[in-house]
């Protein structure tokens, strides 16, 4: 006979009493122990509401494989909560290896039966042809009927089919229909698209002050591309009074999320002072961020700051790694910068004709700096034969 250690840190019971932990401390709690003598009577329903608790630990410890034999037990009985949970675990091989066709299966019968989750998270499978041939007509049909049914989350996909044209004729006031029944329940990705929809005009009459609403509905649920919207609305007007303050507060909050783009705007922020108290170091910070996701404007950015020393000691090497990072990316600030290295020394053999090549690419792409820069070249012969008409071509592009 085992003795129960009566402790009041339930963790530290299930450490002493080993493997008839689980059993005791789910036998503590009233709605388990009832639902567990049900669910092994047969009981569809308490089977699946027995998987649940143990799928999301509610007041049991969580167990993937004890919840997938209760969800089994009631799916095979024709439970659709139980299917589409079945099929869940399959899609996300949690608890069971990774299956997509046995997903789509359990999410098959359990749609069949009209039940919407069922429905939503099959005609994701078939836009993203998971398990299934994609189809993007049998998507939409799956997402029209659980979109019918109030799924907020296929309402967000069917208005996607309509906004892309996948499956049905392309159409943006469908689009924003779907759109605004998905963002009536709080579906942020839906308030954002929304958004963007009355910031341009498509499907709906153009209304900045609406773009606002949904970007900042969107925004205060912590949506990242909704934050970084809304800042941009600040820093330019629109819809809103300019404030810089408030531009930088979105901002930052996208930017701690990854935004690259709000880490690299945050970051121009501190360098300028604007909305801000002018922070060379905090910059740097923020430069470098976007600079390691790969984005060519912040690698130009954190190549300025070495080669001016602003915030970080003057380093013409780190200047030329950044500058050719961003270069190599086609960004024509770096490239026109990197030619300019060449054309100096600084940091590297002077080299007219690697100069050339670079300005030669910011040009290309209209940098004035640069075509004046190529011009030059070419009126004196530096790097290229002097050609007198070449030079007044791109003196000419420059003006």
């Amino acid at each position: 006979m085992h003795r129960i250690l009566k402790l009041k840190n339930p963790l530290l019971s299930l450490m002493l009493i080993g493997p008839f932990a689980f059993l005791l401390v789910q036998c503590d709690n009233p709605k388990f122990v009832a639902a567990k003598a049900k669910a092994e009577q047969g009981d569809d329903q308490a089977q699946y509401d027995l998987g649940k608790m143990l799928f999301l630990g509610q007041n049991v410890a969580q167990d993937d494989e004890e919840a997938l034999k209760w969800f089994r037990q009631a799916a095979g009985q024709g439970n659709s909560d139980a299917q589409t949970a079945l099929g869940g675990k399959y899609a996300k091989g949690r608890g069971v290896p990774q299956d997509d066709r046995e997903a789509v299966k359990w999410f098959r019968l359990a749609a069949e039966q009209g039940h919407v989750q069922g429905q939503a998270a099959l005609g994701l499978m078939f836009a993203q042809g998971r398990g299934v041939l994609q189809d993007h007509k049998e998507a939409l049909k799956w997402f029209r009927l659980a979109a019918n049914q109030g799924d907020a989350n296929a309402q967000y996909n069917l208005g996607m089919m309509f906004s892309l044209g996948k499956g049905v004729a392309q159409d943006d006031q469908e689009a924003a229909k779907w759109f605004r029944q998905a963002a009536d329940q709080g579906q942020a990705q839906s308030q954002f698209d929304l958004g963007k929809m009355f910031a341009k005009g498509k499907g709906v009459t153009q209304d900045d002050g609406q773009a606002v609403k949904w970007f900042r509905l969107a925004a205060e649920q912590g949506f990242a591309r909704a934050q970084y919207n809304l800042g941009m609305r600040f820093v330019q007007g629109t819809g809103v009074a300019q404030d810089d303050q408030e531009a930088a507060k979105w901002f930052r909050q996208a930017a701690e999320q990854g935004h690259v783009v709000a880490q690299i705007d945050l970051g121009r922020k501190y360098a300028n002072g604007q909305g801000v108290a002018q922070d060379d170091q905090e910059a740097l910070k923020w430069y470098r961020l976007a600079a390691g996701q790969r984005h060519a404007g912040a690698q130009t950015a954190l190549g300025e700051k070495y080669a001016n020393g602003q915030g970080v000691a003057q380093d013409d090497q780190e200047a030329l790694k950044w500058y050719r990072l961003a270069a190599e990316q086609g960004d024509a600030s770096a490239q026109w910068n990197l030619g300019w290295i060449f054309f100096l020394g600084k940091g590297i053999a002077q080299d007219d004709k690697e100069a050339v090549k670079w300005y030669r690419l910011a040009a290309g792409q209209g940098h004035a700096g640069a075509q004046t820069a190529l011009g030059e070249k070419y009126a004196n012969g530096q790097g290229v034969a002097q050609d007198d008409q070449e030079a007044l071509k791109w003196y000419r592009l420059a003006a």
